[in-house]
């Protein structure tokens, strides 16, 4: 049947690819956020998570900071999809596992952390641990996240909705280590801005392009679609993001990759039927 043959591609490049986590047990358990926050509503969207996490990391990587330590202490040059999928796996675990489960995961990464160190290309120490790394990667994926649903989910999302979603996420930084998360639109974008003249793109910042446009599909017939979603996740990073990036974007191309990708959306919309947001809501009662 086409739509299982679709959802098992989808769902073999998500977290749940890596398992260790029931999803539907125990019977209402709520997690971190529950099925009435926002985050499980932004969440929950397989299609635009996707697109959001494809532009989260390389908005990550234009920090030289986060790009050493991912550089240094990560097999993503080697196993891509590996990587995309423990980020996935991180993720939804946090957003839909039970308390327990999201929890644990969150102190496994927390160990992890406390051994990526070293210095970068310009003779700078880092940590993953460090604070204000931390509020760094957490902003990257929640501003990529948020953007990519309101480009192809809900543009109608309220300001409220969107400063209550960041205010929800960012319990997760804060568990990590994270301190004075920016928790609104407004302090999104300040932060974004003053955090500018620290971002840089050098030739790993390029190699992680190359890499992630030629990472590996989980067969031929995902290879387009994996494809057009990277391209949507370059197209969602902020313009300066994409300049500094040395990517040229026409306005033509850019109407060509979201007309296709809304359209890709709801094809993966309509095939998957049993990703983490369906067994979070089963757990809760909420579907059959």
């Amino acid at each position: 049947m086409l739509r299982k043959r679709i959802e098992r591609q989808v769902l073999s490049i998500s977290g749940l690819a890596l398992g260790g986590i029931d999803f539907e047990k125990p019977a209402g358990d709520p997690g971190l956020f529950g099925p009435e926050s926002i985050t499980w509503r932004i969440h929950g969207d397989f299609s635009s998570m996707l697109c959001g996490g494809v532009s989260a990391l390389l908005l990550q990587m234009l920090h030289p900071l986060a790009l050493a330590g991912v550089w240094d202490h990560s097999s993503f040059r080697e196993d891509m999809l590996g990587r995309l999928r423990r980020t996935s796996q991180f993720i939804s675990a946090t957003t839909f596992a039970p308390v327990h489960d999201a929890n644990a995961l969150i102190e496994k990464v927390k160990s992890i952390h406390l051994r990526v160190t070293g210095t970068d290309a310009y003779g700078t120490p880092y940590a993953a641990s460090d604070p204000d790394l931390l509020v760094w990667v957490h902003v990257a994926e929640a501003y990529s996240f948020l953007q990519s649903h309101l480009r192809y989910r809900n543009p109608a999302l309220s300001v409220s909705d969107q400063n209550r979603y960041y205010q929800e996420f960012a319990c997760v930084a804060e568990s990590l280590g994270a301190v004075n998360v920016p928790d609104s639109v407004a302090a999104v974008d300040e932060y974004l801005q003053a955090m500018r003249p620290q971002l840089r793109c050098d030739e790993r910042t390029l190699e992680v392009v190359r890499l992630l446009q030629n990472a590996p599909a989980p067969s031929r017939l995902a290879k387009p679609v994996g494809s057009l979603m990277i391209q949507a996740g370059i197209e969602l990073l902020p313009d300066w993001a994409v300049t500094q990036l040395g990517i040229s974007l026409s306005p033509s191309k850019r109407r060509s990759i979201r007309f296709a990708t809304r359209r890709i959306a709801g094809v993966l919309r309509w095939a998957v039927r049993n990703g983490s947001w369906h067994r979070a809501m089963r757990r809760m009662g909420r579907l059959n």
